[in-house]
């Protein structure tokens, strides 16, 4: 029985991971790129250019049992498109679905998409975690993206008994994260002092080697298709307590300094970076229940080895 997977996005922080670890287990993988990247040895490679609703996935489909999702037009902080909802659409949605019709008609057995917690919303009281049977809430353009897209493929797979499995991942972070997460270990490492000590949240976050493993779960596992799942690892941690473990997977010790949020919410609001002060600040937790129960999956690697992966890997730089 062929079992060849495509992953689409391959040369992003999750696909290159999941590639290689689909490879070691045995899988034949075929990476889809959108310019040509170095050879990978053991992995049939495959140029499609730019995700949008006239990309032609042809080739890359052919001799595909599964595909894992993962290219995006992702969250943009400080966006510099006019209209940024229309080309969230154009990519994630049109993009997702022109590729999703194409896998149906060249009789892909199972499509994986891989969304976001965004699709939930952005915050959660302390306590009560988003499920991933909620009724979603997106709030801003690329989450909406992202909820049309699943919206999409769950009509399509209806249609057509293409079977559908949706994955929306909160943080994720491990070997090579970049973005905020690879700022606060920069910070922490140059023992610089951070005003978040009186923080009191709660957040949820996946390591990468977690989501990477619920993605290979959800290739296969029966009870998967047609199914929305929620990837963390199970574990939430405060601002303060995610500090001071990171901290310590760097082997420092982080230098919290009690301001009370409310101050840093001003402030932050002020130089309009309300934005970073409310995932500072605020709440948001995933409840993974239902992945235990439908796919008797828990996450494989704890928080603290999960930190210890990606502090092993930040890049020596002095700025």
């Amino acid at each position: 029985m062929n079992r060849t997977v495509l992953i689409t996005g391959a040369s992003g922080f999750v696909g290159r991971h999941l590639t290689i670890a689909l490879r070691a287990a045995g899988r034949d993988v075929r990476a889809a790129f959108r310019s040509v990247q170095p050879a990978t040895p053991g992995v049939d490679s495959v140029q499609v250019g730019s995700l949008g609703p006239d990309t032609d996935w042809t080739g890359a489909l052919h001799g595909i049992d599964t595909v894992v999702h993962l290219a995006a037009r992702v969250h943009v902080m400080q966006d510099k498109v006019l209209d940024p909802l229309a080309e969230f659409r154009r990519v994630n949605v049109e993009g997702t679905l022109a590729l999703a019709r194409q896998a149906a008609a060249a009789g892909v057995r199972r499509f994986v998409f891989v969304s976001s917690i965004k699709v939930n919303g952005e915050t959660t009281s302390p306590g009560k975690p988003f499920t991933a049977d909620d009724t979603p809430a997106p709030q801003d353009a690329y989450g909406i993206s992202k909820y049309e897209a699943e919206t999409g493929l769950l009509a399509l797979s209806a249609a057509t008994g293409m079977e559908v499995v949706i994955i929306r991942p909160v943080l994720v972070y491990g070997p090579g994260v970049g973005a905020n997460f690879l700022s606060m270990m920069r910070w922490l490492k140059k023992g610089v002092p951070l005003p978040l000590g009186a923080i009191r949240n709660r957040r949820s976050m996946v390591a990468l080697d977690n989501l990477v493993d619920l993605i290979a779960v959800c290739m296969d596992h029966p009870a998967a298709s047609g199914q929305v799942f929620l990837a963390s690892d199970g574990e939430d941690l405060s601002t303060p307590d995610l500090l001071r473990r990171t901290a310590s997977a760097l082997g420092t010790r982080a230098f919290l300094v009690p301001v009370p949020a409310i101050f840093l919410k001003v402030a932050a609001g002020l130089i309009g970076k309300g934005d970073v002060a409310q995932r500072l600040c605020g709440s948001l937790q995933a409840d993974i229940s239902k992945n235990r129960v439908l796919l008797g999956w828990t996450p494989p690697v704890s928080v603290d080895a999960g930190l210890v992966m990606a502090a092993r890997h930040l890049p020596d730089r002095g700025d």
